[in-house]
């Protein structure tokens, strides 16, 4: 069975410039959410007084220097008990880090929905050829099952009524 279509492929130059563009952007998105993720470990190390002279807490001070770069110097660390420091600068650079993210993260739905072909007509189909078996059908109606019946108490037998007793007698009789 043959289909056509009404719709003809836009040009490909557009669409490889929006992937591209898209692929950048995510190469972005991806380094952003790492820096966030580096500026979050650094300031968690700092705010419970990590040792840095551990290789990981090293690491991460050194990567959070780089990304703190801009920010350094903005607000004064505050220091708590011991060897624990509040760094604002670094909070103040996470909200930065996160708002860019965010933006990032509508800027590649927009190119994404600009580089989406739009949705094709429906498809036209030719009739089948003489002596062609019969096409295979669309959709069934799910099978209609009878209802069962509703569940009906059995009727309670009634008793038989005594005739009121004049007063002053007893129900029982004694022989």
């Amino acid at each position: 069975m043959e289909t056509t279509t009404g719709a003809t492929q836009p040009t490909s130059g557009w669409l490889t410039v929006g992937k591209v563009a898209k692929v950048l952007l995510w190469l972005v998105y991806a380094w952003l959410l790492v820096n966030l993720v580096i500026l979050t470990l650094a300031f968690i190390l700092q705010l419970l007084g990590a040792n840095p002279s551990a290789g990981f807490v090293e690491f991460i001070y050194r990567s959070a220097a780089r990304t703190m770069a801009p920010f350094r110097g903005m607000f004064e660390p505050t220091p708590l008990n011991g060897d624990s420091v509040l760094d604002t600068s670094i909070l103040f650079a996470m909200i930065i880090y996160a708002l860019a993210a965010m933006f990032l993260s509508y800027a590649i739905d927009w190119v994404s929905a600009k580089t989406t072909l739009p949705p094709t007509p429906q498809r036209r189909t030719r009739p089948p050829a003489a002596g062609a078996a019969p096409p295979p059908p669309q959709h069934q109606a799910p099978p209609q099952y009878p209802q069962a019946p509703q569940y009906q108490p059995a009727p309670q037998p009634q008793q038989p009524q005594q005739p009121p007793q004049p007063p002053g007698q007893s129900s029982s009789s004694s022989w």
